[in-house]
């Protein structure tokens, strides 16, 4: 029987998806297949950056240390986006810390051939800065959720947000890490989760997450959860796969499905 498994590509990210061929074939020989571990550390508050990642089927948060030990996330990434922002803006370094929350894969791109890159102020450039412009956006209104609203809330905010950029209802996620991302005590997080399973709208078993019932984390979440959701949709329209993309460029695709991935 043939198998049905789909080839893991550059074009899973939604940015390098939405590149016009000729700007896709130019970085196509310097992404680097990253395979990314649950916890794993992608670059530490002040450390220099030395990479661009494109998540594709991971999902890595944004936290912000603080002097009490706490870590509250500020941003979630996935295959919409990218990491290491700072590159984009003529910086090597920023004081957030960047952590996978899902595992999974992604692409990763020197700072040095991304910078001839940039320097051409083509579609790459504008995407980035749209991108920046979304995930701004979303740390803006993550603060003020984290003030405004209770846990349980911004618990539906953070599972939806999380879903919205993996495939199937199934996050692979300890209640430690969910903690972490939050910037509250694990047992409330077990509290409010607890909850959500009480009303059979998740199962949690072993740090694994299946959300039974998205309508019902919908009826629960938070406004937060649709102001950033509809932000994203509006300023990232241009990467939704126009026919010129890289995306229906299957044989550029399929040469990257050689290389083993590296471990984050």
């Amino acid at each position: 029987m043939a198998s049905t498994h789909t080839p893991h590509t550059p074009v899973q990210n939604r940015i390098l998806a939405a590149l016009p061929r000729a700007d896709y074939a130019r970085i196509l020989p310097f992404l680097e297949p990253v395979a990314m571990r649950a916890g794993a550390v992608v670059f530490e508050s002040g450390e220099q950056i030395n990479y661009l990642h494109f998540p594709t089927t991971s999902i890595i948060s944004l936290l912000y240390d603080l002097e009490d030990g706490s870590s509250p996330h500020v941003a979630m990434i996935g295959n919409e986006g990218a990491v290491g922002i700072p590159l984009v803006l003529g910086g090597d370094s920023t004081p957030n810390r960047a952590v996978v929350q899902c595992a999974g894969e992604g692409y990763r791109l020197k700072a040095g051939n991304l910078m001839p890159e940039l320097e051409l102020h083509g579609t790459l450039h504008d995407l980035l800065l749209l991108f920046t412009q979304a995930r701004m956006m979303q740390t803006a209104q993550i603060a003020v959720c984290n003030r405004s609203h209770p846990l349980l809330q911004q618990l539906c905010r953070w599972l939806l947000s999380s879903l919205d950029r993996t495939v199937g209802p199934e996050l692979i996620m300890t209640q430690e890490l969910i903690a972490l991302n939050l910037g509250v005590r694990r047992e409330g997080v077990t509290e409010a989760a607890g909850k959500l399973q009480a009303d059979g709208l998740i199962k949690y078993r072993r740090g694994r997450i299946t959300v039974l019932d998205r309508a019902g984390l919908e009826a629960q979440v938070c406004e937060c959860y649709a102001v950033v959701r509809e932000e994203y949709a509006r300023l990232l329209h241009r990467a939704e796969l126009p026919q010129h993309s890289a995306a229906f460029s299957s044989a550029d695709a399929g040469n990257v499905t050689e290389p083993s991935p590296m471990q984050v």
